[in-house]
């Protein structure tokens, strides 16, 4: 069985998110968030950091890793196009602009005005955080397809990877009316079960 090393409101909800949508069972291993202002690998986890999952002796971190890992694994085929179909591609873009470009910026705005609470010593830096959260928020908008996913019809991994950046977007206040597509986008995503129970955890 997984054990999935959690606390609220960070990336590990991805993880819980995933688990429950595949009704894959876990070990929730709780830990207090210790807010990182000065200092990386400050959680009470095997690897010091959120999420980390343990499976059969393997111990990894990363959260889109995670996500890659459990749907070779335990995936069967689900939420996941398989390598060289159509939709592969588009999957691959999402998954990881999800964290690498979507995410950046919105990760500067909570180190600034959550972890360290000094944001108003560093109102350049806040500015261009938030302009380059919004650049990628329009990037979304404009590029989101016709279907209710990010795929059309097919909710995927992808999906889920992009619903936890909008949280903390949305969060930070830099998802708001000017995103109409993607609000709309996360109030799908939230009325899924799977996502309703990993933010109740």
């Amino acid at each position: 069985m997984i054990k999935l090393w959690f606390a609220p409101r960070t990336r590990a909800v991805r993880i819980a998110w995933l688990l429950e949508e595949l009704d894959l069972p876990y070990e929730l291993q709780r830990v207090e968030f210790e807010p990182t202002a000065t200092a990386f690998f400050a959680q009470k986890t095997p690897m010091g950091k959120l999420p980390v999952i343990e499976d059969d002796g393997i111990v990894l971190g990363e959260s889109g890793a995670i996500i890659e890992y459990v749907l070779e694994q335990y995936g069967s085929g689900r939420l996941a196009p398989t390598a060289g179909s159509p939709d592969r591609a588009l999957y691959l873009q999402w998954l990881h602009f999800a964290e690498s470009t979507a995410f950046a910026p919105i990760g500067i705005v909570i180190w600034l005005t959550l972890y360290r609470n000094d944001s108003e010593s560093h109102p350049e830096l806040l500015r261009d955080a938030v302009g380059r959260a919004a650049s990628g928020l329009e990037f979304l908008e404009s590029h989101f397809g016709p279907g209710p996913w990010l795929l059309g019809d097919d909710f995927s991994a992808a999906d889920i990877m992009m619903g936890f950046t909008l949280l903390a977007a949305q969060a930070v206040g830099v998802l708001d009316e000017r995103f109409p597509v993607t609000t709309a986008y996360l109030h799908r995503l939230l009325d899924r079960p799977a996502l309703q129970k990993a933010v109740s955890l």
